[in-house]
């Protein structure tokens, strides 16, 4: 069965981008056997602490869309973050709008494999973790991955949301 074209543009970004995970191998996208839309399910599919997934929310900031990738321990302080990043509202995007500008659903929005680059905001709070989890651009698609290479393949710029 050939997987979802999101999973292979997740695939095919992973693989441009030389994404390595914990043990610095090339990382890549796993199919779990059900779909999970919350940081709590894919923590308990994966058998980790819920603070190692990286939830990608999309924000709405004054019509320009800004990938959060936060940790799954916390809620984003959207006032907080928006004074942060000099914007004056930070508001959470419709599924419309999510879907416009990654072509991926929200449950399944992976920090990567969008149709065009963008703003990225990295929690913080993923550093503590030796390994963590993302979505694969479908609500059943997670790969594993480090700080440091969330970082580095999505040119994201280190925050604290919470």
């Amino acid at each position: 069965m050939q997987p979802h074209p999101n999973v292979r543009a997740v695939q095919q970004a992973l693989d441009a981008a030389q994404a390595c995970d914990a043990a610095g191998t090339p990382t890549a996208v796993r199919l779990l056997p059900d779909a999970v839309h919350t940081a709590a399910a894919a923590a308990e599919a994966l058998g980790v602490e819920v603070g190692a997934i990286a939830n990608s929310l999309i924000f709405d900031a004054d019509g320009t869309p800004v990938l959060v990738l936060t940790s799954g321990a916390h809620r984003v302080d959207t006032t907080g973050l928006a004074a942060t990043i000099g914007v004056a509202r930070l508001r959470r995007a419709t599924p419309e709008f999510v879907r416009t500008h990654t072509g991926q659903p929200i449950g399944g929005v992976a920090p990567l494999g969008h149709p065009h680059p963008l703003r990225t905001l990295v929690d913080t709070a993923l550093g503590g973790h030796t390994e963590i989890w993302a979505a694969g651009g479908v609500p059943r698609a997670v790969f594993p991955t480090t700080y440091p290479e969330l970082l580095r393949f999505t040119g994201g710029t280190a925050v604290e949301v919470a």
